[in-house]
């Protein structure tokens, strides 16, 4: 009985220390989550009316014509994954990864990971990777993202590959984070159905160049959009995951705090009756 009740002892001791990792690293999640969210908050706006702005070139110009626009000869696929660091988030690797597979299927492709946990998977599968040099999404910036696009423009101007699709987690509520995937090239469906009535827009040098210029610009901020909502992601999956480990652990402890005082206290009945039989014995 003695052995048992240290053994249960052993093991509360290691589950309060769990807890308090777990519990720390829920508080730490919800501090840089306000952050993350406002980032990705902040970040749509602006690329939003970088898009409004290439669907206003591409719909006002009848005779308009550019590779960005037109499905590349090459059917290969490039996939920009962009994952997390770390694990311990619950499923929102694996569920990316998921998606990611979903979409590959049947298909021939490179990727160009962002993410610790995304080159790792796809090295591990042997898939051609770009790019190793965003290996880490904690220390992407705009300027990153800019030079990723950059290597993707190249790639498939130069015929690489034809199409270009971006696959990251949506931050959709605290609770609720979705895996997604984004068709970045080419650019056919900005096209308008029906011909302007009227352009009153003068671009210079012309349309053309200026939509040359403007497209890897977009593409940037496509990523990093993608980059801000995947790591709020992350961060609100992480809270999630560590609350509920933490809640689990308090439940643990309870309980074998409950099956501890029972040992307890019959190991103390115990050795009360042999001594009041010893006495009447005497």
């Amino acid at each position: 009985m003695a052995s048992n009740m240290k053994a249960v002892k052993l093991r509360i001791k290691s589950v309060q220390s769990t807890m308090q990792i777990t519990k720390a690293m829920e508080l730490v999640a919800s501090s840089k989550l306000r952050k993350a969210k406002e980032r990705a908050d902040a970040s749509r706006p602006y690329f939003k009316e970088l898009l409004k702005t290439l669907i206003d070139i591409a719909n006002g110009n009848t005779d308009f014509s550019s590779p960005y626009t037109h499905e590349g000869k090459n059917d290969k696929y490039c996939y920009i994954v962009i994952a997390g660091d770390r694990g311990l988030a619950g499923g929102y690797n694996s569920n990316l990864f998921k998606r990611v597979e979903e979409e590959c299927r049947g298909k021939e492709y490179v990727v160009l990971p962002i993410g610790k946990k995304a080159v790792e998977y796809f090295k591990r599968r042997k898939v051609g990777i770009l790019s190793e040099a965003f290996a880490e999404i904690a220390d992407i910036s705009v300027s990153d993202c800019f030079e990723i696009s950059r290597i993707i423009c190249r790639g498939y101007k130069g015929g690489e590959f034809g199409h270009v699709e971006m696959c990251y987690t949506e931050f959709v509520s605290m609770l609720s984070q979705t895996p997604r995937s984004a068709s970045l090239l080419p650019l056919s469906d900005l096209k308008a159905e029906e011909k302007p009535v009227q352009n009153l827009i003068l671009y210079e040098p012309n349309a053309e160049e200026v939509f040359e210029a403007i497209v890897p610009e977009y593409l940037a901020g496509l990523i990093f959009g993608g980059v801000c909502d995947s790591v709020a992601s992350e961060l609100a999956a992480r809270r999630t995951a560590m609350e509920a480990a933490t809640d689990n652990a308090e439940e643990m402890i309870e309980k074998l705090n409950l099956f501890y005082n029972r040992a307890r206290q019959a190991s103390i009945t115990q050795e009360i009756t042999e001594i009041v039989g010893g006495a009447e014995g005497l």
